[in-house]
């Protein structure tokens, strides 16, 4: 039984492995290596850090972080969700993105953003279907670091998610 709650400093080793997963793929991130506990806290925001759990096993996290310190920007935030490779097509991405949309909702945040590699497919089609759209596409916006594509300018595509009465 898959159940959604907080992440918490102890589900770090597990989180780290499932992100550190996700950058070796070459298709999830730009960045190269996993944060520290440290930086991961201090950029997170503590009420939209989420895990998946199937009893004592992570099989996913999402977190989401504030865009900008600016107070015309306090309703916007950028998300990652992330999936173990071993947990997939089990629904877990799509139980963590709904979990974090409806936290989102109920801390008062209005749009809810991120920027996703055009080869994530599966990425796409799971923020579309959670009321996700495209606003925009960053053309060779950086070169890939890792993964099959290294070395190569890569593009992401820009998606959002409005808070309904906004």
């Amino acid at each position: 039984m898959i159940r959604i709650r907080p992440l918490s400093p102890g589900d770090w080793p597990a989180v780290e492995r499932i992100y550190r997963e996700g950058i070796a793929t070459g298709e999830a991130t730009f960045e190269t290596e996993p944060p520290t506990w440290e930086a991961f806290d201090a950029g997170k925001l503590p009420e939209l850090r989420i895990v998946a759990v199937d009893g004592d096993d992570v099989l996913g996290w999402a977190a989401a972080s504030r865009v900008s310190t600016r107070e015309a920007y306090r309703g916007v935030i950028e998300h990652s969700v992330y999936v173990a490779g071993a947990a997939r097509g089990r629904g877990v991405g799509r139980l963590l993105l709904h979990a974090l949309v409806e936290a989102a909702d109920a801390q008062g945040f209005w749009t809810i953003q991120s920027a996703i590699f055009p080869e994530n497919t599966a990425s796409l089609r799971l923020h579309a279907a959670a009321g996700f759209r495209e606003v925009g596409r960053r053309e060779r916006i950086a070169r890939a670091q890792l993964g099959p594509r290294a070395g190569e300018w890569r593009d992401t595509i820009l998606l959002e998610r409005r808070r309904a009465d906004d």
